[in-house]
């Protein structure tokens, strides 16, 4: 972990239009995470994490304050210079793997280095080093239909890494999951960190939310509790 700032949130607010009265999703929330930890945002339903983890990877901006990802000024990006950096610099995970059900395995980890304009045959053997990374080698040619719900996310966090991101943001990751094939996505994220990725977190998962390295708790649109855990050896 080499202790620089990689996020940084300063004083951001997310107000949405709703009946004519705003919801103020993120309340002033400011918030560092360095190069290498392993994040986890927890609280109720409701209380503006999953809102954070969007401001933290670009997805939306705050209505007022800022958010720095690698000393880029993400909230001050144009939308199409927002869509690039997130491309190329952010991986992102959700609950409902959002693989694309007419491709295979290979096909969906291969697309955003499509979309990045990585050339065919480096895509091929990036997919490839990455199924195997997951465990997933032998399933390459397989479609999310035939694909169990964990070997599904495994392939969404593949696809999360394709193009060497600096930081994996991930909502709710074993939300669709039974405990078993959720032991197995925690334990991968477990392995990423120690590597030296940096990972932030959206979990209800006590299990996950136990594996990261840090827990900041949300209440109501704010941070009410940040506390670092324990470093397993």
């Amino acid at each position: 972990m080499s202790g620089q700032p990689l996020l940084s949130v300063r004083d951001a607010h997310r107000d949405y239009p709703h009946s004519g009265e705003p919801v103020h999703a993120v309340r002033g929330v400011s918030l560092q995470v360095t190069e290498g930890e392993y994040v986890a945002i927890v609280g109720p339903s409701g209380c503006g994490k999953s809102t954070l983890l969007n401001l933290l990877g670009a997805i939306d901006r705050p209505t007022t304050g800022s958010v720095t990802i690698g000393g880029t000024a993400v909230s001050a990006l144009p939308d199409k210079a927002a869509t690039h950096f997130r491309l190329t610099n952010i991986g992102f995970v959700f609950q409902r793997f959002y693989l694309l059900p007419v491709l295979t395995a290979q096909e969906n980890i291969e697309l955003p280095m499509a979309e990045a304009k990585v050339a065919l045959a480096e895509r091929h053997e990036r997919a490839r080093e990455l199924l195997g990374y997951v465990g997933l080698a032998a399933r390459a040619d397989h479609r999310p239909a035939e694909l169990s719900g964990g070997e599904q996310q495994r392939v969404a966090i593949a696809r999360a890494l394709a193009n060497r991101p600096i930081v994996l943001l991930a909502d709710e990751p074993t939300g669709e999951l039974d405990a078993r094939t959720g032991g197995e996505v925690i334990a991968l994220f477990d392995r990423l960190n120690r590597e030296g990725m940096t990972i932030v977190v959206v979990t209800h998962d006590e299990k996950l939310a136990g594996a990261a390295r840090r827990v900041i708790h949300m209440l109501d649109g704010r941070i009410v509790r940040d506390e670092p855990l324990l470093r397993r050896a």
